[in-house]
């Protein structure tokens, strides 16, 4: 072939590549998704540390001791892991939103009726396979719904400021409980039809930086049926819980004439609306809440103090274990070291 012939056909290739390598992002819904990136927040230590009380993440580090009974560095193995991804059709110049969803349900679905507002606020939905309420909270539920907005935000640009927790049912008590632990990942949580009060087994505070972080920062929408009686029920127990423990972040947003069900795009899209609101704060009010909270722990604490010095290890005991289950985070470390006194007493 003629050397000219040759040069024009690499001149009339090259505008080709060029627009190949320009392509814009392909949009809409991706199934069947596989991760590779592991993140630092979804290592077995941390969800421990975050997400359980002190008292239990010592005696989980205690038992980790034992011959054959190591925690794994990170609980799952991201190859046998699929996601389903929505992709809004336009990406906002200061980057995307972001909601991971954690299901009820095992599969890894976008409910159809939610790609209008997910368009509407340039929000990529992001949820796990495998992930509904019979899948282990600490071992699967958890770390997917990490490792899920790790992935996205590595591969696609994300607004720090908008990035959310959300799930129905059951994985919205989960979705509760991830925000709880991880404040300074998420920036709010969408609530649908699921929620508990904190400072509980359950709902353990995380320690005293996050959940300051958590008090400060973290918005909460719930958004549940107004014929889901049950729920709503819960709703107003997990917000009276809130305000006890000093987050005021609240908003509630009814859906008329719908049951226990996925909430049509109107009632979404409000919620979606309102957790995109800007936090104000209170400081003030945050301030002498917390001063109280702090005031009853420290009083608490001195008693299994008191109960110790007067030789009475086992009431000591029951009153750091209830001190443990109610304040978490909040009590440690001060009540690591009185339980490393206790086990020295018989």
């Amino acid at each position: 072939m003629p050397a000219r012939r040759l040069l024009l056909l690499a001149a009339l290739s090259m505008p080709l590549l060029a627009a190949a390598g320009d392509a814009p992002i392909a949009t809409g819904l991706q199934r069947d998704v596989i991760f590779t990136g592991y993140s630092p927040l979804s290592r077995s230590s941390e969800l421990v540390r975050r997400l359980l009380s002190p008292l239990n993440a010592l005696r989980i580090s205690q038992e980790s001791m034992r011959p054959g009974h190591a925690i794994r560095e990170q609980p799952l193995d991201l190859a046998h892991e699929k996601f389903a991804v929505y992709l809004p059709s336009h990406a906002p110049p200061h980057g995307y939103a972001l909601l991971v969803f954690v299901p009820p349900w095992p599969q890894a679905v976008v409910p159809p009726v939610w790609t209008s507002p997910l368009d509407r606020h340039d929000m990529i939905y992001v949820s796990a396979a495998n992930s509904g309420n019979d899948a282990d909270v600490l071992d699967r539920r958890v770390p997917l719904a990490l490792l899920a907005a790790y992935n996205i935000m590595q591969k696609y640009p994300v607004d720090p400021q908008r990035i959310y927790i959300g799930g129905f049912s059951g994985g919205s008590r989960v979705a509760e409980r991830i925000a709880l632990g991880y404040p300074d990942l998420f920036r709010g949580a969408l609530l649908l039809a699921g929620s508990d009060p904190i400072g509980s087994a359950q709902h353990s505070l995380p320690p005293a930086p996050l959940f300051r972080q958590f008090q400060d920062a973290m918005r909460l929408v719930y958004l549940t049926g107004r014929n889901d009686e049950d729920h709503l029920d819960m709703d107003t127990r997990s917000q009276q819980s809130m305000r006890e423990w000093c987050v005021f972040h609240l908003d509630t947003v009814s859906a008329p004439w719908s049951g226990h069900e996925v909430v049509a795009p109107g009632p979404l899209n409000h919620a979606l609306d309102l957790l995109d609101k800007p936090v104000q704060p209170d400081p003030g009010k945050v301030t002498d809440c917390r001063a109280h909270i702090d005031q009853t722990l420290a009083t608490q604490l001195q008693q299994v103090e008191d109960l110790l010095a007067n030789g009475k290890p086992d009431a000591a005991r029951l009153l750091l274990n209830k001190i443990d289950l109610h304040y978490g985070g909040l009590a440690a470390p001060h009540s690591s070291k009185l339980a490393e006194k206790l086990a020295t007493r018989p």
